[in-house]
């Protein structure tokens, strides 16, 4: 593949994961423009998170399901689209909340695009294709906190969503003329069977293990995202959309610093990885509940935390993918459910602590998310190395999901590491 359909397919990525997070930067002024209560403006972006949630569920299995992928990729662009028109238009709370979950909702096009970007790359460079397209979504997440905050302080925040809505059918068009067929062999599967295929992953210790590290993570990673922008335009900083923005670029500096966690998954050392930053997401805190007293302390928190996450993200989907090769899809959009749930927990809970307690209120919230995390995995990690190794009294299905986590441990090709978020 070409490097313009990379960046086609690393820009798809990215105005799909924008669509979620831009209101981050703008929750004050877009809440008082609909008539949204300071302690509620959270579910602006919550709403958007559940949406994401349902197409997690009902959506990404259809990436198994249809042979078309590129077309399926435009479709879901132009229904995103949509859902940014609406809110962009809307005058009242409920017709903005119908827009973003929407959008949210069809938001899940980057599995898909991932899934395609996999299928047409040749073998030698299916690794090097998958790790440029993921990395739009990083931009999407950090990066556009600043474009966006850009274009509303100078327009206000209608225009940010009028924006990525065309850019996403801009985008769609692009996609069915651009890009190429598939032309795989991959036998499609029935929609039911996707679905319960998705199902079963749920009964699975090693994947509810990381599923709910996954959700205290980016409950942790929402209760700053989310709430940032309140203090901040707050008395006595009064900083403004542009200024707040500036923020997602150090975020995006720890996220992208954590591009060495795939080797360290590699090398089989992704439960330590993880174990170590989890500790630095809590200590991250520490240093993000100084925002009243110096931004360069909330900056390096904010590096800290984004490093942290990011690397415990990749982890925990090197693990999964490596212990269910045969059902990477599957195994990614499920784990993306806890993503999803623990991200819009912080979102409402941070902007409705806040209301009531200040800043420090979040801090704490999301340090306690941090710790849950850590006990999780420390849990985990104890089971693990009490767990008997010669089969004495180890069931069939216990000696499996043991090889499974090992296996996940080893050493595997990062060409192999497709579908990945």
């Amino acid at each position: 593949m070409d490097v313009w359909r990379r960046l086609l397919l690393t820009t798809v990525c990215g105005v799909a994961v924008a669509s979620i997070y831009s209101a981050q930067t703008v929750l004050p002024p877009m809440g008082d423009s609909l008539g949204v209560s300071a302690e509620q403006t959270g579910w602006i972006v919550s709403v958007g998170q559940f949406g994401y949630l349902v197409g997690l569920v009902l959506l990404v299995p259809l990436g198994d399901v249809v042979t078309n992928r590129r077309r399926l990729i435009a479709v879901h662009l132009a229904v995103t689209a949509a859902g940014l028109f609406v809110t962009a238009s809307a005058s009242a709370a409920w017709t903005a909340f119908a827009g973003l979950a929407l959008a949210g909702m069809f938001a899940v096009v980057v599995q898909t695009t991932v899934a395609y970007a996999a299928t047409v790359s040749p073998p030698a460079e299916r690794g090097r294709t998958i790790g440029v397209v993921t990395s739009g979504v990083v931009l999407g997440i950090l990066g556009a906190r600043f474009v966006t905050g850009v274009l509303a302080q100078a327009w206000g925040w209608r225009s940010m969503y009028i924006a990525l809505g065309a850019l996403a059918l801009a985008l769609a068009a692009l996609v069915l003329r651009a890009l190429p067929p598939e032309g795989d062999t991959r036998r499609p599967v029935g929609y039911r069977q996707a679905l319960v295929s998705l199902g079963g992953l749920f009964g699975e210790r090693l994947f509810l293990t990381r599923g709910l590290i996954a959700f205290f993570l980016f409950a942790s990673f929402g209760t700053l995202w989310s709430g940032l922008s309140l203090p901040l335009t707050d008395a006595p900083r009064h900083l403004s959309e542009s200024q707040i923005g500036l923020f997602g670029i150090a975020g995006l500096v720890g996220a992208l610093g954590a591009a060495r966690a795939g080797r360290w998954a590699d090398a089989g050392r992704a439960v330590q990885a993880s174990g170590l930053a989890l500790t630095l997401l809590i200590v991250s805190w520490a240093a993000i509940a100084e925002l009243s007293s110096s931004l360069w302390l909330l900056a390096v928190g904010i590096v800290v935390l984004d490093f942290a996450v990011q690397v415990v993200h990749v982890s925990n989907q090197h693990v999964l993918t490596t212990a269910h090769p045969e059902r990477t899809s599957s195994v990614i959009g499920g784990y993306m459910v806890f993503y999803s749930l623990g991200s819009a927990l912080g979102a409402a809970a941070t902007t409705s602590v806040f209301s009531s307690h200040g800043w420090g209120a979040p801090s704490l919230l999301g340090a306690a998310f941090a710790t849950c995390a850590l006990i999780v995995w420390a849990t985990d990690a104890r089971r693990r190395g009490a767990a008997p190794r010669d089969g004495a009294g180890t069931t069939d299905a216990r000696r499996e999901e043991e090889r499974q986590s090992d296996d996940a441990e080893q050493v595997v090709p990062v060409s192999d590491r497709s579908g990945v978020f």
